[in-house]
């Protein structure tokens, strides 16, 4: 695993918001256009406003080592295709003046990748709307998940899988859990207890057509768009690849999964998605494999993203609470 290098310190972030005024020289932006850094997670997220138009946009700059460009590319082609033949609503990708969609900016030694979105409106979900907000959740993501079971993927298609070693093998994408933040001598025991579990289900469930298949892998509230419509816009495409079908609901519950109305989510979510596509019951005794599954990985992801807010908010709490899910699951 290559290093989250938004973490380094030493000023990367600085020089990350550099790459990002070099690269918006490649598109028909003012040059009094102000670039804003937003977030960090996987990737730092700039707002552009350009003053001589009125136009906002949004900027990705990517992490070093995370995505080759044509990975990036294929996840840019799933984005327009799930917007135009599926009906969910997406960010559009506005070219550089030659027509790229991705730029490429010399930074140090190496290059970064940087993808130019569409501004779209809304907020994340509110609290108040959270139930109903879930339900509409899970109509997109089975009309995601039955697109990309049709879709025929255009020729050199390339995106990594969540699968068993890409989370916990020796390349562990996001590190190893063992090493995320407050896992001492108690919690790995409880944590090692968990994995073995953990493997010894999804080895049994296998990994079939059925129920494997193409996702976005990170489908939770902060990567929903609410604007009062009959449905969220979805955004951020980075981490979509090879998974679970189900992932993608334990992926929605990021951060909240000890939260007492997760079971009402779970329902709500069930439900929408039962109104688009089948769910068998194999797949839904799983559900909890799956939240765990996810829970352990962002115990990892804690550990090698402290350059990441939430990731220095959460820290060893995290962890603990890990651990209390973990014991819970294990005696059920």
């Amino acid at each position: 695993m290559e290093l989250h290098d938004l973490s380094a310190g030493d000023g990367v972030l600085e020089q990350v918001g550099e790459v990002a005024r070099a690269a918006l020289t490649r598109h028909d932006v003012s040059p009094a256009a102000t670039v804003t850094l937003i977030n960090v997670s996987e990737n730092a997220t700039f707002l552009v406003d350009d003053p001589s138009t009125g136009e906002r946009s949004i900027l990705r700059v990517h992490r070093l080592g995370y995505h080759a460009a044509q990975a990036i590319e294929s996840e840019l082609a799933w984005l327009s295709a799930l917007r135009g033949e599926a009906g969910v609503r997406t960010p559009r990708v506005i070219p550089a003046r030659d027509g790229a969609g991705v730029v490429h900016v010399p930074h140090g030694p190496r290059s970064r990748h940087v993808v130019r979105f569409e501004f779209l409106p809304g907020v994340e979900p509110p609290q108040e709307r959270l139930i109903d907000g879930f339900k509409q959740l899970g109509a997109v993501t089975a009309r995601m998940h039955r697109h990309a079971r049709r879709w025929r993927r255009p020729p050199g298609f390339t995106r990594f899988a969540w699968d068993w070693d890409a989370a916990f093998g020796r390349e562990a994408r996001w590190g190893r859990w063992q090493d995320g933040v407050g896992v001492d001598a108690e919690a790995r025991a409880v944590l090692d207890r968990l994995e073995g579990r953990l493997r010894e289900r999804i080895g049994r469930y296998g990994d079939g057509p059925e129920r494997f298949g193409l996702i976005h892998a990170d489908l939770r509230l902060a990567n929903l768009l609410d604007d009062g419509g009959p449905e969220p816009s979805v955004i951020d495409f980075d981490d979509c690849g090879f998974g679970w079908h189900v992932y993608d609901l334990a992926a929605a519950l990021s951060f909240i999964e000890h939260e007492p109305v997760v079971p009402e989510l779970i329902d709500s979510w069930l439900d929408g998605y039962r109104s688009e596509e089948r769910l068998a019951g194999e797949d839904e005794r799983e559900i909890w494999t799956f939240i765990l599954f996810r829970r352990l990985l962002l115990t990892a992801w804690i550990g090698s993203h402290q350059g990441v807010e939430i990731a220095r908010v959460l820290g060893a709490g995290y962890t603990l609470g890990t651990c209390d899910l973990a014991e819970h699951y294990l005696t059920r």
